[in-house]
Parts: C-alpha cells; sequence; structure tokens
C-alpha cells in the first residue's frame, strides 16, 4: 500500500484526507511512476471547491515529477528507470506512486532536477501557450501580467522579457513588487497602492497594450479590459478572486474591438506532439539560463491542506511543491 491526497466531498482545506491507496500493475498505454515531487498550482484549489466539478471521491494534482517503474502493455514513450515530468490530466498526482496515461509523460532533462520539473510543468507550460501560442509575443511588445510574483507570473516574466518585451505587472505587496523585478518585471504595479489601469495608461503613454495575462478574474477582468490598445487581446487564464460575471459583448466593440480568449493546457497539450514540443521549448528556456525556476515553498505531501490554506492566502511566491 502506498498513501495519496484525496477528497470525498468538495469544500475548503479541511476536506483532503492522506489515505492509503492501492496502485495496481498499469494497464496497457500506462506507466507507474514514483514521484519525487509534486507540483502545487491554484487549479488544484479549484477542484477541491468544486469550482471545477470533478466526479467523487477524487485524487488531486495535476503535475510531477519521478521514475518510472512499470509499464503498460504497447507503452513505447518511455522504459523503467527513465526520469520523467508531466503536467495536465487525469487528476491523481498528490501521490508517492500512481499510474497514468503514457502520453502524457515527458522525459525529464537530466540538467533539470525532480523538484525543478514538479514545480516547472503545469505553470511552464501554462507560460509558453500564453507567450508563444495564444498571443505571440514580439520583440518590443509591452505586456501586462498579473500576479506577477506568482508560479506563472515569474516564469512569464522572465521568459516575455528574453523575448524582448517590456514587462508590466500586477502585485500585492512591494515585497512581491521586488520579487518580480528582479525576474524581468520592468514595471511592477502594487495594486492595492495604485490604479493599475492608470498606471498602465502612463507607462504606455495612453496607448495601452497589446495583450493581458489575467489569472485574476472577477476583480480584474474590466480594468484590464480598458488596459488594452484597440484590437488587443484579453487572456483569461484562471480566476483566482472569482469567475468573471456575464458581460455585454458590445462593450468589446465600443472598447476597441477587442479580443477575449479563455484558453486552458489541456487543449494545447492534447496532441502528444505538441506536448512535446512545448516541453521541450520550456527546458530549453531552463537550461539557457533565460528563465529560472526558483522554488519558494516546500511542503510535505501530507501536510497538502495548510500548503492550500497558504496559497489561497497569497503566503506564497514562486513555485511550491509537496514532497512524499
Amino acid at each position: 500500500m502506498t498513501h495519496a491526497i484525496r477528497f470525498h466531498q468538495t469544500g475548503g482545506p479541511e476536506v483532503l484526507r492522506w489515505e492509503a491507496v492501492d496502485v495496481g500493475a498499469p494497464a496497457a498505454g500506462e506507466v507507474t511512476v514514483r514521484h519525487h515531487a509534486v507540483g502545487l498550482n491554484y487549479i488544484d484549489t479549484y477542484h477541491r471547491s468544486g469550482l471545477y466539478p470533478v466526479p467523487l471521491p477524487s485524487g488531486l494534482g495535476l503535475e510531477g515529477a519521478g521514475v518510472v517503474e512499470a509499464v503498460g502493455e504497447g507503452v513505447t514513450e518511455v522504459v523503467p528507470g527513465d526520469r520523467v515530468a508531466y503536467a495536465g490530466g487525469p487528476l491523481g498526482a498528490y501521490s508517492e506512486v500512481r499510474n497514468l496515461p503514457a502520453h502524457r509523460v515527458v522525459k525529464l532533462p537530466a540538467a533539470i532536477s525532480f523538484e525543478q520539473g514538479a514545480a516547472m510543468m503545469l505553470q511552464g507550460l501554462t507560460a509558453q501557450y500564453l507567450l508563444r501560442r495564444t498571443y505571440r509575443v514580439q520583440p518590443g511588445d509591452t505586456v501586462l501580467i498579473h500576479a506577477a510574483a506568482g508560479g506563472v507570473g515569474l516564469i512569464a516574466c522572465q521568459w516575455a522579457k528574453a523575448l524582448g518585451a517590456t514587462v508590466i505587472g500586477t502585485v500585492g505587496s512591494d515585497a512581491k513588487a521586488e520579487l518580480a523585478r528582479a525576474h524581468g518585471c520592468d514595471h511592477p504595479i502594487v495594486y492595492t497602492c495604485e490604479n493599475f489601469t492608470e498606471r498602465v495608461r502612463e507607462i504606455t503613454g495612453g496607448a495601452g497594450v497589446p495583450v493581458v495575462y489575467d489569472s485574476i478574474g472577477k476583480d480584474t477582468f474590466m480594468d484590464s479590459l480598458r488596459c488594452l490598445r484597440p484590437l488587443g487581446m484579453m487572456v483569461l487564464f484562471g480566476a483566482a478572486s472569482g469567475p468573471v460575471p456575464p458581460f455585454d459583448l458590445n462593450l468589446l466593440n465600443t472598447m476597441g474591438s477587442l479580443y477575449v480568449t479563455r484558453p486552458g493546457i489541456a487543449a494545447y497539450t492534447a496532441k502528444r506532439d505538441d506536448l512535446v514540443a512545448m516541453a521541450n521549448e520550456l527546458f530549453e528556456v531552463v537550461e539557457s539560463g533565460k528563465v529560472r525556476i526558483e522554488i519558494n515553498q516546500r511542503y510535505a505531501l501530507k501536510d497538502a491542506a495548510q500548503a492550500h490554506r497558504d496559497l489561497e492566502a497569497r503566503r506564497t511566491t514562486g513555485s511550491t511543491i509537496l514532497l512524499p
């Protein structure tokens, strides 16, 4: 028997349970992975709370890194002993050992540690599709990244800067502003002290930005639209403050023929060729030193509930991992 975090009803962090589970042999097309580290991401709180409904009881977590212990029939992507990492479904990363589809794992380069792999896959692949596919950042662009001191934010700030962009980022404190600045954010805005819409207009000489990357949702959505230049793109990829309520689509016309999209990693990585190409680009930018993966919090896996409390209270910065 091995252990995993599971929940039998939705709610606060208190619903998470450390339970003994039986992990059988991998089925055809599956691999068994023993985790060395597991990633913590804000989407995990959406599954736990019921904002994103899942069948119950359920495991939790979408990201991990470890070693392949066994492979099922027909698996050709990896062999036992390979170092691997993954991001995306199915749920169940909060575990010591698990089975998952082989087509979801990628080989982890020797230069990248298990802890880095677990900390970077979901956030790093998210940054990859945001900056390279949803809106392809070009040299000379000025971009706005909300939650710039968070896990995705710190990676996206560094990567956008490496692509030649000027980076504006919102943060919740002076300390987080300094952290974001140290990771490529040219203009950190402490939203609790400054009106970020006015500051963006000031920084851009009134022009606005071509793209806003917003993981906050309800509290920032309308003001984010006001930061865009005509034909700009609003990229809503999270809802930390709650889901955006319905709004009049005609506003997109009157505010400058704006675009709005709500992307998710599942669609971008649905094809294995895309997943591998995205992961390779992420590994390359990390190995080059242009993007540093900094793990600022570590928790024992069995203490996942406390990790969720700290994450939701915005007491964390950068990446957080859970250790089996």
